[in-house]
């Protein structure tokens, strides 16, 4: 995963299929250390949710749909329009998907939680696979 950070928290972590070139000077801060702890003990099976501060950018919108993101809990998973009754948005199911699908700090605000109106799996910036298999990772981590 690429790591982003500013002074306040971390703003990016996105999934990266090959690597790449840094865009700028690429500076190890303990924010970025903390994440990285975190992230490889998430994937180990060891960590259930983030401790990390976040310095999230967006709409007013956005950051209320993300802030719903972090209260759905490991191993859990809800639906789009089951966020948009919370936030009390009528019929709000694509709205809340299309800031889910913005999310800058993935896996960090587990937007992956997030499924159809049926359960079904449905997309996933980082992938149909990868969101499929964070979903078993937790599942089996709470076994």
């Amino acid at each position: 995963m690429r790591l982003t950070a500013s002074a306040h928290g971390l703003m990016r972590a996105e999934f990266c299929d090959e690597p790449r070139e840094a865009d700028g000077e690429c500076i190890e801060t303990k924010l970025l250390q903390q994440a990285r702890k975190e992230l490889t003990e998430y994937y180990a099976g060891l960590r259930t949710h983030f401790e990390i501060p976040l310095d999230l950018r967006g709409t007013e919108f956005q950051l209320e749909v993300w802030r719903e993101l972090q209260l759905i809990p490991f191993g859990t998973t809800t639906t789009y329009g089951e966020i948009a009754k919370r936030l009390m948005i009528d019929n709000g199911a694509r709205a809340v998907g299309v800031a889910n699908g913005m999310n800058p700090v993935a896996v960090v605000v587990p937007c992956h939680r997030v499924v159809g109106q049926k359960n079904q799996i449905t997309g996933y910036a980082g992938g149909i696979d990868r969101k499929t298999w964070l979903l078993k990772h937790e599942c089996s981590t709470l076994v």
